[in-house]
């Protein structure tokens, strides 16, 4: 492979070269097919080379690419904001467009700020997030991240964020404790670490409502949510859902927290809204926050060059007409069904699959190196690095991650396939899947 310019993710390492995608199948320079598991990083909810996407993209470009926000809005964005707010959470009035996850955690952080210095209470500054939480890599949003070995290197860029507890049943409920107990200890946890803090000081408290990369397709026990809805609320404290990765209809219902009954103040979106046809983010946000600075300053102090991309709203557009059009939530709750079981039925009684979780077509496998004590493997192994390699060298895309745990100890495997995939496709998957998990236990107990 000839020398690369591009500084790739791995200074060691130059990935194959992608040439096409077609479904939920990507084709390297070689030849070489590759069954999409993962969506990438659970973004490519439509595949890849969808023909109406495509088609949006080409006539938005043929009638205007970009006009700045501080001069122009476009139709596109109008009506990708008028489809989301419609589907969203009640109470949501508006959408702020940005072009990723990160920009959009980034937004929502200073736009909960801003609301308490609109009201009034310019003294609340202190957010509160979760440990081994992910929330994107620019410095707001790692700080407010909790998986400590991202952020080590960068700690003393970062603002002061109090981490509290995962809901994290499989590692952390007690034997001795209901489902309901285990959420009530963590909402008991939350609620004195707002009173530790001062409830008064406390702006916003930041949860993913499935947990993606970090965890693995963790979900809270049920009414967790709830409880923490409750502690925010008594403390006048704004509840931000991430939704970057288990939104946009990954879990089977467009929003993920519809399944939790809990209505939060702001809803990070990105990944699956745009498909990865185009960069796109957004913060969805109640019209009350809007409202405050509608009536105090008039306007919410922040921006970037491409917000509301015309390019991007328009495949986003399309992505999300196409879902809705196609019943493609429904075949998400019925594909998530059929790749749970496939995964139970292959790796359930598997002597290093620990806990298979998710929702939909969101799941992820956490590895031990003994089921009965849930002892990890030796973490100098790296064994979700060579769970990757083997998966890649089988044709299939995955998203194997190390330091589940404590951002140090622990492996799992994310499974994100497209929406569209089929029950053929699913088998391929978890068969090779299950091969590759073989291939690279095998190699370390060797």
């Amino acid at each position: 492979m000839k020398p690369t310019h591009i500084l790739h993710r791995s200074l060691r390492h130059t990935p194959a070269t992608a040439v096409r995608g077609e479904g939920v199948w990507i084709y390297d320079s070689e030849g070489r097919a590759y069954l999409d598991g993962s969506g990438g990083a659970a973004v490519s909810c439509l595949g890849h080379n969808h023909p109406e996407v495509r088609a949006a993209m080409h006539a938005q470009i043929d009638a205007l690419a970009y006009a700045h926000t501080g001069f122009f809005t476009t139709e596109v964005a109008e009506r990708l904001a008028e489809r989301l707010v419609a589907d969203a959470p009640a109470g949501t009035s508006h959408a702020y467009f940005v072009s990723g996850g990160s920009e959009a955690v980034e937004a929502a952080l200073k736009m909960a700020r801003q609301y308490y210095v609109e009201i009034g209470q310019p003294q609340r500054r202190n957010i509160v997030a979760r440990r081994q939480s992910y929330h994107g890599n620019t410095l707001g949003a790692l700080a407010v991240g909790g998986n400590a070995a991202r952020r080590a290197q960068f700690a003393p860029l970062l603002i002061d964020v109090t981490h509290v507890s995962p809901c994290y049943a499989y590692r952390d409920q007690r034997q001795d404790e209901t489902e309901a107990q285990y959420a009530q200890r963590l909402a008991d946890e939350l609620e004195d670490t707002f009173l530790r803090l001062g409830p008064e000081t406390v702006m916003a408290f930041v949860a993913e409502p499935v947990v993606g990369a970090t965890l693995g397709a963790v979900p809270g026990v049920g009414g967790y949510l709830r409880k923490v809805r409750e502690v925010c609320d008594r403390h006048g404290v704004l509840l931000i859902a991430d939704e970057v990765m288990c939104g946009m209809g990954r879990t089977g219902t467009l929003y993920a927290v519809e399944q939790e009954g809990v209505l939060p103040d702001l809803i990070t979106i990105a990944k699956g809204l745009g498909g990865g046809y185009q960069p796109i983010g957004a913060v969805m946000a109640q019209e009350r926050i809007v409202s405050a600075m509608q009536r105090g300053s008039g306007f919410f102090q922040h921006g970037h060059t491409y917000l509301g991309h015309a390019m991007a709203c328009a495949a986003s557009l399309a992505v999300q007409e196409v879902i809705q059009r196609d019943n493609l939530l429904a075949q998400v709750r019925r594909q998530g069904d059929g790749l749970r079981a496939r995964l139970q039925a292959r790796l359930g009684d598997h002597p290093h699959v620990g806990d298979i979780r998710g929702r939909g077509l969101f799941m992820g496998v956490e590895l031990v190196a003994d089921r009965a004590t849930r002892q990890v493997f030796d973490p100098a192994r790296s064994l979700h690095a060579q769970i990757k390699r083997e998966a890649m060298a089988r044709g299939l895309m995955v998203y194997p991650m190390g330091g589940t745990i404590d951002g140090r100890h622990g492996d799992h495997v994310l499974i994100a396939p497209p929406f569209i995939i089929t029950d053929d496709e699913l088998d391929q998957l978890v068969a090779r899947l299950a091969e590759a998990i073989d291939a690279a236990i095998g190699g370390l107990t060797r």
